[in-house]
């Protein structure tokens, strides 16, 4: 009698749970018209934008078209969401910029190579691999606002159709940030390793994460190699050094 009861209690909260969804799936198209109008407004609004159609079923927004750059296809659909009764966005634009992904690769190596200088440059460490248009960032960068720039670089870089966000974000920590200029000081205070500094992108990057600092970079020699994985070492603080650096012109 106890399992009868359940089993008609249940089918009941599934009829319940159905009809609710219907419900709020019709309200949705109630609005498609007045939806798809104001889309159409905002797309309007900017001249990149020209080339971009969009459709709207049950309140989701369907953009299709093509843009330039990857930047204004993540636009068009911001743009797109922040129209009253909009349940969410099916983004099928088309970037019509194009590069081979040898070039794109090289160009967004050094972008970001050169990022940030003056600020937190030196502790960042963001690379990218292309794979037909698709540019996937790995790497580790000290702050937020790291992050959000080597992002900013990729997304308005000609010829990139998508980006990947595999970039870490170093937790927030005074102990680190003191680990970072106390390496800093220790590498680029050898006599051997100084001349590195020379160059405002900094070819050895130090990265700190809880008291683990990791080297990146392209150094001249084995030796120089060495010196700066030692160098770091004997930083006060210091739990691990994972010494990454690649010397030129060997594989």
């Amino acid at each position: 009698m106890r399992s009868t009861f359940r089993i008609l209690t249940s089918l009941l909260t599934v009829g319940i749970l159905s009809a609710t969804l219907v419900a709020q799936t019709s309200g949705a198209g109630r609005y498609d018209q007045d939806i798809q109008s104001k889309v159409t407004q905002k797309l309007a609004e900017k001249k990149e934008f020209r080339n971009v159609q969009s459709s709207v079923d049950d309140g989701i927004v369907n953009l299709t078209g093509s843009v330039d750059i990857y930047r204004q296809k993540l636009d068009a659909a911001k743009r797109a969401k922040k129209v009253d009764k909009v349940q969410g966005v099916h983004n099928q634009i088309e970037v019509t910029s194009t590069a081979p992904d040898a070039q794109l690769e090289a160009q967004l190596s050094r972008k970001l190579y050169y990022d940030r200088i003056g600020y937190d440059n030196l502790f960042n460490y963001v690379t990218p691999s292309v794979k037909d248009g698709v540019v996937i960032l790995t790497g580790e960068t000290r702050s937020p606002m790291g992050h959000d720039s080597a992002i900013s670089i990729a997304n308005f870089m000609p010829g990139v159709k998508e980006v990947v966000d595999n970039i870490k974000v170093s937790p927030t920590s005074g102990f680190d940030d003191q680990i970072r200029l106390r390496t800093a000081r220790a590498v680029y205070g050898s006599a051997t390793l100084g001349r590195y500094g020379m160059d405002p992108a900094r070819p050895i990057r130090i990265v700190v994460d809880n008291g683990h600092v990791s080297l990146y970079g392209v150094v001249d020699s084995k030796m120089d190699k060495q010196i700066a994985g030692m160098r770091a070492g004997q930083v006060f603080g210091v739990f691990s050094v994972q010494n990454n650096l690649v010397v030129a012109n060997q594989s």
